[in-house]
This record gives C-alpha cells, structure tokens and sequence, in this order.
C-alpha cells in the first residue's frame, strides 16, 4: 500500500470493535479508517440471524457509500451469522474476526501439535451468541483443532462498566475459567469477544493461577494482522499519520465516552447515523 492513501471501514454493533480499530491503527498508520457503531440496535445476539444480516448489510452500504475500500466485520455476531450476505452486498473485500482469531491459534500451538493431542485443543471464551453459532468450533475443525467453546455472558457489562482492573471481574473470571478447564485442557485460548482484549491480562493472570500455561490469543489483533497481510502493509511502530472518525446509531455522548476506554485514547468526534429501524 503505498503512494494512495487506503480507507477502511470498521463494523461493530456497538464498543467492542474499536478494539480491532485500536489494533489496526498502528498496523496501517497511513490509512483513514471510518468506524459505525450501530448502538441503537444492539444487541445483535438477540436477534433472528435475517434481522443481523439485515443490520450488518445496512453498515456495510453506508462504509462503501463513504469511501471505505476495505471493510472489517469487526463484531463477532456479525461475522458468524452475516459475513457471507455482507460480502454479497458490497463490492470491496470483507475481512471478519472469526477465521483470523482461529488461524492465529493455530499458529500459535507451532511445535505443540507434535506433543499435543491428535486434535489440539482451543479453549474459546465468547458471548452466549458466538458459543451459539459455533462459528469458532467451525473454524477450529477445518484447522484440525477442536474447540471448546465457554460462554461468559457477565464479562461484557462488566467491561462496559469499566471495571477491567477490579475484584469482582477478577472473581468471575476465576469462576467462569474454573468451569471452563473442567471441560477442557487447552493448548491455546482464544478471546472470541472483542471487549475481552480490555481484561486479558486478568484472564491471562486467572490462568496461571489455575495452573494453565497456553497462550491467550486475542482476536482483535489476529483481525489486524490479517487486514494488514491482505493489503499488503508491513508492521508499523506508529500511529501517527493515522487517521479515523466515529458514527453511532444511539447516544454519540456515551459512545465518546465508553469508546475512548475501549480505543485506548480520547475520540474527540462522534457523529450520530439514522440506518433506520
């Protein structure tokens, strides 16, 4: 990617996604990236899979109509329900944040699979609708992986209360991950939530403390990795000519203001979007 300056269009149903974005941005800091949130319909995981697609396809449009040439489905609802009809939809190359979370623990397991079971492990750590759609196990099993995928319903309202660095996370992890390795003995987890990379540390520090070493693999950086690989962009070490602008389908004041937590720096300009109902 050189000479032109790229645009990329970032999707979530809400916050999380700008954790793909905070990701992104040092990856491509030449690019201008326009990121939707469609707050005012979330949660996706409570709707039919036609009303997902419905939604999803209606903020592609709207990325395509502003000049993004790359987009990111960067909800993982989204990818696992609507990724195939938002890629008929639109014209420009589509990238969700399933395949790449998966690809990124198959290689992370590296020289395991030679002392590993004969179908390594992933532990998948994801909301009630992900684990639902099985979107991951999918994934895992054309990879020759087996995926055990855990719910863990508590931790997005916890994040979004902001407390990624308090006891009460820390405690529900530890219950979730306790159920979690009863059923499984992972050679790798997988953060199949784009909020969880805001508690990963927690969730790495759980695991020790219950006496397992696999690697935790964000997802949100395995997108960013995966978009940069396909537009053919080297890793960066800044940021700085980077440049991005928010929408919102609902409350631009506390998009602005959870987002900023999830961004990792102040979004100074959030603009509201009608997509309708």
């Amino acid at each position: 990617m050189s000479g032109k300056r790229t645009t990329i269009g970032v999707f979530d149903s809400g916050f999380g996604g700008l954790t793909v974005l905070r990701a992104l941005l040092p990856r491509i800091p030449g690019a201008h990236y326009i990121y939707v949130g469609d707050t005012a319909r979330l949660p996706y995981g409570a709707k039919s899979k036609e009303t997902i697609a419905r939604y999803a396809v209606e903020s592609a449009r709207f990325l395509e109509e502003r000049g993004a040439e790359f987009l990111v489905i960067a909800c993982n609802t989204a990818s696992a329900l609507a990724l195939d009809e938002i890629r008929s939809a639109v014209k420009v190359p589509v990238v969700g944040v399933i395949e790449p979370g998966a690809r990124a623990a198959f290689h992370a397991l590296g020289s395991r699979f030679s002392t590993a079971p004969p179908e390594p492990d992933v532990l998948v750590l994801a909301t009630d609708a992900t684990v639902q759609s099985h979107a991951y196990r999918k994934e895992c099993d054309a990879l020759g992986l087996r995926a055990t995928e855990v719910a863990c319903p508590l931790l997005v309202p916890l994040v979004e209360e902001g407390w990624v660095d308090h006891n009460v996370t820390r405690e529900v992890l530890r219950i979730y991950l306790e159920g979690a390795l009863r059923q499984s003995s992972p050679q790798a987890v997988l953060l199949g939530c784009t909020h969880y990379p805001l508690i990963a540390p927690e969730i790495e520090r759980a695991l020790r403390d219950l006496g397992c070493e696999a690697p935790v693999i964000d997802s949100a950086e395995a997108t960013a990795t995966a978009v940069s690989t396909a537009l053919g962009v080297g890793a960066q070490t800044t940021d700085a000519k980077a440049t991005f602008e928010c929408f919102a389908t609902d409350s631009v004041e506390k998009f602005q203001r959870l987002g900023s937590l999830f961004l990792g720096r102040t979004i100074d300009d959030v603009r509201h979007l009608n997509l309708g109902g």
